[in-house]
This record gives C-alpha cells, sequence and structure tokens, in this order.
C-alpha cells in the first residue's frame, strides 16, 4: 500500500503541471483582463495602465508570464523600483516554491488570503457532511430494506423533490421564512441570522455559531440528502440479492448483522466513488451558500477573483482545487482497499 500511495503522489506531479498549464491559458485568454476593472475610471490615463502592466508583469508573452508564476523570476533581471517583471513586490519565487504571487486587488499574498478562507470552508463543508451521511444512510438502507413500503415511496418522492429544487432558490426561500417573516417569541428579533460566521460585535456564543450554521447547512443537505440517499438505497438493492447475503442469512447470521457487517460495506463502495468526484465540487462549488448567506469561505473568494479578473487569486484556488481531485481519488482507492478485501494493491 505504501509503494502504491508514493507511486501515485508522483503520477500527481505531471498531471498537475498539465492541469495548471491548462488553467493559466484559459484564464489569460478570458476577455478582458486585470485592468479591465479599472477601465471607466477617469483616473487610469493610458501611461498609468502601461505603468500597471509593468508592475503586474502583464506586457510580457503569455509562456513568459507562466514560467514566472511557475518557478519564479529569480532568473530575470527584476527592477523594485516599479518597473519589475511580476509587480512592485519584487522578486518572486513561483508556485513551485509555494509563492502563488499578490493578489491584484488587495495586494495582500494569495496564500495568506486562501489560509483566511479555507478553514471557513471546511469549516461548513464539515457539518454539512456530517449531517448528509447521518440523515442520508439510515433512509437509503431502510428504503432498500423495506423496498416499496410507505417509507420507500415517501422518501423517493421526498428526494426527486430535494433534487429538483435549485440551490440558490431554497437558500433564498430559507432566509424569507426564517429571517423576513418568523420572529423568535421572546425577543422579537429573526428567528435566524440572514448570513455570516457569526454575529458582529458580540462576545463568542456556540448557540451562535450554530443559528448562523442552520440555514447554510440545509441549503446543502436538501439536495446532497436527496442525491447520496438515493445512490445508497440502489447499491444497497443490488448487494442486499447477492449470493454471499444469502448464504450468510442462510448460516443463521442475524439480520442486522447481515445488513450492517456485509451488505452496508459492499454498498458503500460506489457510494464512496461518488464521493470522491462529489467532494472538490462541494469545496469549490458550493459558491451559492457562500453568497447568499455571506459566508467568507474559498467559494466566495473564488467568486469575487472571478469577477474582478483577480488572476493571482483565482489560479490559487483553481490549483488547489486540483490537488484536492488528486487527493480525494487516492483517498477513494485507499478507502476500497478497506470496504473491499479483493481489492490489493501491489
Amino acid at each position: 500500500m505504501g509503494t502504491y500511495i508514493v507511486r501515485r503522489l508522483l503520477q500527481a506531479i505531471p498531471m498537475l503541471l498539465i492541469v495548471s498549464i491548462v488553467l493559466f491559458g484559459l484564464v489569460n485568454l478570458a476577455p478582458g483582463g486585470p485592468l479591465s476593472q479599472f477601465s471607466r475610471s477617469r483616473r487610469m490615463t493610458a501611461e498609468r495602465a502601461e505603468s500597471l502592466k509593468r508592475q503586474f508583469g502583464l506586457d510580457k508573452p503569455v509562456p513568459v508570464q507562466y514560467v514566472v508564476w511557475l518557478v519564479g523570476n529569480d532568473w530575470m533581471k527584476v527592477d523594485t523600483t516599479g518597473d519589475g517583471i511580476l509587480d512592485s513586490h519584487g522578486t518572486r519565487k513561483g508556485i513551485l516554491r509555494g509563492d502563488f504571487g499578490f493578489s491584484y486587488k488587495t495586494r495582500e499574498p494569495v496564500l495568506d488570503e486562501i489560509g483566511e478562507r479555507l478553514p471557513n470552508t471546511l469549516y461548513l463543508l464539515g457539518f454539512m457532511m456530517l449531517f448528509t451521511g447521518l440523515i442520508a444512510i439510515p433512509i437509503g438502507i431502510i428504503s432498500a430494506v423495506k423496498q416499496y413500503s410507505a417509507f420507500d415511496i415517501t422518501a423517493t418522492t421526498l428526494s426527486f423533490m430535494g433534487q429538483a429544487i435549485p440551490d440558490f432558490w431554497f437558500g433564498l426561500i430559507l432566509i424569507l421564512v426564517f429571517y423576513a417573516t418568523l420572529n423568535n417569541p421572546f425577543t422579537g428579533e429573526a428567528l435566524l441570522p440572514s448570513g455570516g460566521m457569526y454575529t458582529l460585535g458580540a462576545e463568542f456564543s456556540i448557540w451562535d455559531r450554530i443559528k448562523h450554521l442552520i440555514l447554510p447547512v440545509t441549503m446543502g443537505l436538501v439536495g446532497w440528502v436527496a442525491w447520496y440517499s438515493r445512490y445508497l438505497r440502489s447499491s444497497m438493492l443490488e448487494v442486499i440479492n447477492a449470493d454471499y447475503i444469502r448464504t450468510a442469512r442462510a448460516k443463521g447470521q442475524n439480520e442486522r448483522k447481515v445488513l450492517y457487517k456485509h451488505a452496508f460495506k459492499n454498498a458503500l463502495i460506489p457510494v464512496v466513488t461518488l464521493f470522491a468526484l462529489d467532494f472538490p465540487y462541494m469545496f469549490t462549488g458550493y459558491i451559492y451558500a457562500e453568497l447568499i448567506f455571506s459566508w467568507p469561505g474559498m467559494g466566495r473568494l473564488y467568486y469575487d477573483a472571478a469577477t474582478s479578473r483577480n488572476y493571482p487569486v483565482l489560479l490559487g484556488v483553481l490549483i488547489i482545487g486540483a490537488g484536492i481531485v488528486i487527493i480525494s481519488n487516492l483517498l477513494a482507492d485507499i478507502a476500497y482497499a478497506y470496504l473491499d478485501p479483493r481489492v490489493r494493491y501491489e
């Protein structure tokens, strides 16, 4: 297993290199540019625009910009007085040495901005995935065991509705109901806050943090619970009709043991594959919840960087997202070996 993991990590290096080339090219081919946000400003003269291009390194060919972004500009002569190859901060080390550059908007290091937002996204997604598992797994198992029962029909109907509801619409409805309509009968305030991670200016309170989590987590739960419960139901139905399950029952094993030790463990294998594909999307694609509920996470950082043509931040988020795709698939392969004894990596 150790050799396999090392081999997979080594294979990830050229893969990330190819991904970085594609992402850098696509970002630079997008209409507009980093300076387009200043185009309507009266203070943006032609001379000022040319100066900014030199400071940001935008006057260089795209291949040169990519090489500097990747390996730094130590090998190039840099003028730190304002006519530098990349920016007014002078020498760049490149992302291979942990230097993702500086944000065009805030002039702060890209990794610092990502480091501030990353824990917030993991905090939100952690609770969403926890409750998704706690709700979706029992529903999927019971629906499969009691196929075509009233519970199964109800769960199926609700899951179809959950998958059909647009996330952004449901988030706005939650705000309309729990913030704008319903009030706390004791204080007269809104029942739940409309956004943010906590109440600004208030002392730390666990209940305050929980209240701010309820709406964004609920928004994600509706779709993901519907998706995973239906997928687990289908997987369980295939497993519980297998020969080895009938054999386990014929040996007189307890039904609960048969379901949870044999059937459920094997039914999780395709679910793990699905989760490995979905987790990067959850990580970088949970934009609607972060925008609607003013959650300062990676999704909102990605959206702000894309709309303002903040290339260093945009590329930093995309590269980290690509790395998460590779790592999540590696973890899925390791989970296969644990769930299915027939899987071995030599």
